[in-house]
Formats: C-alpha cells, sequence, structure tokens
C-alpha cells in the first residue's frame, strides 16, 4: 500500500507542479515579474555542476521544478494513506513545501533566508507555493482514497474525537505492505 500511495503522490505532485506553474505564468503576465533562475542554480550547485551563467536555466528549472514536486508529492501520497487528508492535511505540506526549498536553497548560498525578501516577492512565492500544496492534496487524497482509510483514519474510526484509553486498531490489511 505505501509504495502505492507513494507513487500515486508523485502523479498528484507533478500535477501540482503544472497548476503552479500555470498560476506563476498567468501572475507574471499580470506583473511583467520575470522567471527566477533560483530553481536551476540550486541545482546546479546540488549536482557540483559548473554555474551556467543561464546558459541551462531553463531546462534546470523545470528539472528541479517537476523533480521536487514528484519527490514531495510522493510524501503527500503517503500522509493520504495514512489518513492524513483533507485541507488540514495539504497546510502541513504546505509547510514542507516551503521548508524544503529553503534548505536547498539557502544550504546551497543560492538562496536568502525569507524574511530578507521584499514582502511583494514573498507573497508571491507563498501563493505559489499553496497553489501547489493545495492541488498536490486535493489529487493526491483522491488517487489514494481508493487503497482505504489508512491507519490514522481507522483509529479515529474507533471512537470520534480526542479520548483518552482508545488504543490503536489491530494491525490488519490497513497496515499491510504492497
Amino acid at each position: 500500500m505505501w509504495r502505492r500511495a507513494m507513487v500515486r503522490g508523485m502523479a498528484a505532485g507533478l500535477v501540482g507542479v503544472v497548476a503552479m506553474t500555470a498560476v506563476e505564468k498567468l501572475e507574471q503576465s499580470c506583473t511583467g515579474r520575470p522567471n527566477s533562475h533560483v530553481p536551476g542554480r540550486t541545482l546546479e550547485r546540488l549536482l557540483g555542476l559548473r554555474e551556467g551563467a543561464g546558459r541551462r536555466s531553463g531546462s534546470l528549472n523545470l528539472a528541479m521544478h517537476a523533480g521536487q514536486g514528484a519527490l514531495l508529492g510522493g510524501v503527500r501520497g503517503i500522509m493520504a494513506a495514512s489518513g492524513l487528508r483533507g485541507p488540514w492535511a495539504s497546510a502541513m505540506f504546505f509547510n514542507l513545501r516551503l521548508t524544503n526549498d529553503q534548505i536547498l536553497e539557502n544550504a546551497t548560498g543560492v538562496g536568502a533566508p525569507p524574511w530578507t525578501w521584499p514582502r511583494d516577492e514573498l507573497v508571491i512565492d507563498l501563493a505559489h507555493k499553496a497553489v501547489y500544496a493545495f492541488t498536490t492534496g486535493a489529487v493526491a487524497d483522491r488517487l489514494v482514497a481508493g487503497l482505504g482509510p489508512g491507519p490514522g483514519r481507522a483509529h479515529a474510526m474507533i471512537r470520534p474525537g480526542r479520548r483518552t484509553g482508545v488504543g490503536p486498531p489491530p494491525a490488519g490489511p490497513v497496515l499491510r505492505r504492497s
């Protein structure tokens, strides 16, 4: 089950990347903001490539967006399979997406902490990542739903609400590996 959930989540992550990119292009057509080359430069440094001064930035940007989107989408698929679904789970995932970007960009020296950014750029970046996170979440929830409720939801269904004295459900088909 977990492998299938991860693969379905990766597909959802790619759908999220497409949605984020479409919204980004629409925003850029309205604001005139140029493309960012930070993702491509980050990937260059992660791979140890010589900096291409923009020569490969388009393909590297795409590879970084799609790669990160798919890999993190796999995590969202596992979240859904665990029973973490819906808007709350997508809000949790939104933070993971932001944290992942910031770790990679800051560790490579390509980016700077978000609180140092101009406010308009920060708002735009947050909006784009929210589109990714909530689109990926909605698609992952739908794709993974067919795998069953997941251990967390099965536990919650024993007795709704947070209560003491309710142990986890017995291990069974929900917890089997795929």
